[in-house]
């Protein structure tokens, strides 16, 4: 699934769920901007997917139509579909980098970043003899990641770990600089591509 489509597949939820999301809300909620919003209901509503209304106070109603209900079916299956492949894609690949750190003697983890991928990686070292000692995530610090209180970088100063696992999706260069800087060895350091 490209990044247009699921784009599409977002914003069609949201006019579903709430009908009358201004334009500014749609971009905050999809993490997107404002101009990128107005192109995207452009170009939906002439496509038929929905039909736009104006309700008081100068504020405009989304009506999802028939035709954008069915895009939006079509697209969640596409997305489900992506997911599932995804999902076996990194248990594969988490499944082979544990058990080579396995046969390598390493025991103790630690991940960085929580998401779906540190879940996915969480559940892959279920199947192993790895033990996950710390979880690393400095904007949720302090929040439960499967029973484990998420750390700080600097709190990461007192556990006792073999390898580090870099389990975000994006911007693993900066997180692996700044890891570097906190005094975690390279050799440490692992990224998965």
């Amino acid at each position: 699934m490209d990044t247009q489509d699921f784009r599409t597949l977002q914003l069609l939820e949201e006019i579903d769920q709430s009908g009358a999301p201004s334009q500014r809300d749609l971009a905050k909620k999809l993490n997107i901007s404002l101009g990128l919003v107005n192109s995207f209901i452009k170009r939906l509503a002439q496509k038929g997917y929905f039909k736009i209304t104006t309700i008081p106070k100068n504020r405009v109603k989304y009506i999802l139509t028939p035709k954008g209900a069915a895009e939006k079916t079509q697209l969640t299956y596409e997305y489900i579909q992506f997911s599932y492949r995804y999902f076996k894609e990194a248990r594969r690949k988490l499944k082979k980098l544990f058990t080579a750190l396995d046969e390598s003697g390493v025991r103790r983890m630690a991940f960085y970043g929580v998401g779906d991928f540190a879940e996915i990686a969480f559940l892959s070292l279920q199947d192993t003899a790895l033990e996950l000692k710390a979880v690393v995530d400095e904007r949720k610090s302090g929040e439960k990641f499967f029973g484990m209180k998420i750390l700080t970088l600097d709190e990461l100063g007192i556990i006792a770990f073999d390898k580090l696992l870099i389990t975000t999706v994006d911007y693993h260069e900066p997180i692996y600089e700044r890891l570097v800087e906190h005094g975690i060895a390279k050799r440490d350091i692992v990224i998965m591509q």
